[in-house]
C-alpha cells in the first residue's frame, strides 16, 4: 500500500470571509471545497501572529507550551530584533511537562521525506529539502549567507539557480512566486511526502493597502493561480491520487487607522528608559511593552505595583481589554508575562518610545512603509468576524462536506492522521474527524 502524501499550503492572512464572500476570485479553492471538506471558521490562538499559528498549528499545542509566543524576541536595544526564525526554539515551556514536536520531525523519525518553503520557525531543522524563512537584521550579514546557515544548503543553492530570477530580494509577490517554482519542482523532482508551503503575498497587501482593498483581493486570486500550479506539479507526477492537499490560513486581519505606543507612557513615568531611537531603551526597564499588533505583552521587574500599572494602561485610548497573567496563560499566551493587552479594532500597539503622542493617527503619507499598516492581525481570536479557515481534499477526505468550526490546533492532529503519524504526547487540538471518508 503506497504512502499517503500531504501538501499543506497555508495562504497567510486567509479568512473564513474570503471564501465565504470572494469566490469569484478563487475557482481553483472552490474546486477544493466542492471536492473535500470545508473547515469554515477555525478558530485561532493568542495572539494571532504568524510564528505562532504556524507553530501551533504543526505542533498541536498553544504558545505557552511550544514557546513562540511572539514572531520577534524582547530585545530592547535592538531597532530590528531578532525573529522566532529556528527549530531550536520550539521547546517545552516549564509551564507544562509536555513535549511541542512539529510534525515535520515525526515524519522525518517516521522515514518519510519532508520538504519546507518559508515555513516559520524552520530555520536549522531536520527536515530534507527546507527554504527556511529568515532575513538579515545585522549589517555584517546579507540574504544569501543566512538564509544558507539556516536552509538545506545545497537544496537552497539548486533552487536558487533555477528560480533566483523570479525574486527581487523579498518583496511581493515575486517571493511567492519564487517559491511557487521551487515547490512545483520539488514536487516533481523529489515527491517528498509531507510538503509544508507558506506563501505570503496577500498578507503583505492587507497590512500595506487594507484588508479587503483592490490590492489584497489581487493577491488573492494570484494565490489561488499557485495553488493550482502546485495541484497540477502531482498531476504531472504521477502522484496526485495518493495526495491529500490541506489549504489553511494563520489568521485573518484588521483595518486601523491608529497606533498605541505605550512604551511613551512607561517612559514618561520613568519606568524605562529611551536610548534615543525610535524603539530602543536601556536593559534596566522596570516595565516593558512588546508589541504583537493587536496586542501587546506587558512584563515586568522588580516592585512594580501592578494593581496602579493596570490602571494606568485601562485609561489610554485604544485599549479593548487587559488580560492578567492566570488568563493569559489559561488563553495560552506567553506564560512569563504580567499583563496581556488587547486594543480596540482600528488600534495596535507598537513598541516605540520616540513619538508625538502615545496614541497617534496613522499619517496617510507613511502607509506602506515596512512598519506603518491599514491592516494588522494578533488581536485576541475571539474578535468578530475574524476567523480564518482550512480547506482539506484528497483520497481520505469526504467530498461536498462542511465542518462549521474548528481550532488552528485541531490542524496538526489531523495531518498526523492523513500520514499515519501520531504525536508523542497529547496535543492540545484533536484531530478533526468529521472530515475523513468514513
Amino acid at each position: 500500500m503506497k504512502q499517503h502524501k500531504l501538501i499543506v499550503i497555508s495562504l497567510d492572512s486567509l479568512g473564513f470571509r474570503d471564501l465565504n464572500e470572494l469566490r469569484q476570485l478563487t475557482p481553483t479553492l472552490v474546486d477544493l471545497i466542492e471536492k473535500g471538506t470545508w473547515v469554515k471558521k477555525v478558530e485561532g490562538i493568542f495572539p494571532t501572529l504568524t510564528y505562532p499559528s504556524h507553530t501551533s498549528i504543526i505542533t498541536g499545542q498553544y504558545p505557552a507550551v511550544h514557546g513562540i509566543i511572539n514572531n520577534t524576541k524582547l530585545q530592547p536595544r535592538r531597532q530590528s530584533p531578532d525573529w522566532f526564525w529556528y527549530r531550536k526554539d520550539i521547546q517545552s515551556m516549564p509551564l507544562k511537562d509536555i513535549q511541542s514536536m512539529p510534525l515535520y520531525d515525526i515524519a522525518k523519525e517516521k522515514g518519510l521525506t519532508t520538504a519546507a518553503f518559508l515555513w516559520p520557525v524552520t530555520a536549522g531543522s531536520k527536515i530534507d529539502y527546507n527554504l527556511a524563512e529568515i532575513f538579515p537584521n545585522r549589517i555584517w550579514t546579507n540574504q544569501v549567507l543566512v538564509s544558507l546557515k539556516a536552509s538545506s544548503p545545497l537544496f537552497l543553492y539548486e533552487m536558487n539557480k533555477k528560480y533566483g530570477k523570479l525574486r527581487h530580494g523579498i518583496k511581493q509577490p515575486w517571493l511567492d512566486d519564487f517559491v511557487t517554482a521551487c515547490a512545483v519542482d520539488t514536487i516533481k523532482n523529489k515527491k517528498p511526502d509531507l510538503t509544508l508551503i507558506h506563501l505570503v503575498d496577500m498578507d503583505s497587501m492587507r497590512h500595506r493597502y487594507g484588508v479587503r482593498s483592490p490590492q489584497a483581493k489581487e493577491a488573492l486570486h494570484r494565490l489561488d493561480k499557485r495553488v493550482a500550479k502546485i495541484i497540477q506539479a502531482t498531476k504531472d507526477t504521477g502522484t496526485y491520487p495518493q495526495t491529500d492537499f490541506v489549504i489553511l490560513g494563520d489568521h485573518y486581519q484588521i483595518n486601523v487607522d491608529k497606533m498605541i505606543h505605550l512604551n511613551m507612557l512607561f517612559a514618561q513615568q520613568g519606568l524605562l528608559h529611551p536610548l534615543g531611537k525610535k524603539s530602543t531603551y536601556r536593559n534596566n526597564w522596570q516595565v516593558t511593552a512588546k508589541t504583537c499588533d493587536g496586542e501587546t505583552y506587558i512584563y515586568t521587574r522588580g516592585a512594580v505595583d501592578r494593581g496602579k500599572l493596570k490602571q494606568m494602561i485601562a485609561g489610554v485610548e485604544g485599549v479593548e481589554r487587559i488580560y492578567d497573567n492566570a488568563t493569559a496563560i489559561k488563553l495560552g499566551a506567553d506564560p512569563k508575562c504580567t499583563f496581556l493587552v488587547e486594543a480596540k479594532p482600528g488600534y495596535y500597539f507598537t513598541d516605540e518610545v520616540n513619538r508625538p503622542a502615545i496614541v497617534e493617527k496613522v499619517d496617510s503619507e507613511s502607509i506602506g512603509t515596512h512598519d506603518r499598516y491599514r491592516g494588522v492581525h494578533g488581536y485576541g481570536p475571539t474578535q468578530a468576524n475574524y476567523f480564518t479557515t482550512a480547506i482539506f481534499a484528497g483520497p481520505q477526505i469526504k467530498g461536498g462536506a462542511t465542518v462549521e468550526n474548528a481550532h488552528l490546533v485541531d490542524e496538526g492532529p489531523t495531518f498526523a492522521k492523513l500520514l499515519g503519524l501520531h504525536y508523542p504526547a497529547p496535543t492540545a487540538g484533536q484531530a478533526i474527524d468529521a472530515i475523513f471518508k468514513d
